[in-house]
């Protein structure tokens, strides 16, 4: 665990990552059925690590949401991979690698 000064460098990380994607998905002007579910989703999760350290199994069910909606999307994988690989620096990978 993270016990140096200043923001734990995992939320740095998904900070980056989730911004990322919103920006992305912002950007992807296709009609998508699940589009809301996944913007506010990801507007949530931004919210939450506002407020520090995220706990885990918020961090899973958060993304498994977020991958419900966009996981078949492809102009969206490599943001929602790095979503998922920052979720995984706090332990409890929710998916088998790729």
């Amino acid at each position: 665990m993270y016990d140096g000064g200043g923001v734990d460098p995992r939320v740095e990380a998904l900070r980056a990552a989730v911004a990322r994607l919103h920006r992305e998905l912002a950007g992807y002007r296709a009609d998508l059925p699940d589009r809301g579910i996944a913007e506010e989703a990801i507007v949530a999760l931004a919210a939450e690590l506002t407020l520090g350290v995220p706990e885990t199994e918020q961090l899973s069910r958060s993304l498994l949401v977020i991958v419900g909606a966009l996981g078949s999307v492809s102009a969206l994988g490599a943001a929602l991979t790095d979503v998922r690989r920052a979720v995984e620096l706090f332990g409890g990978a929710p998916f088998a690698e790729d």
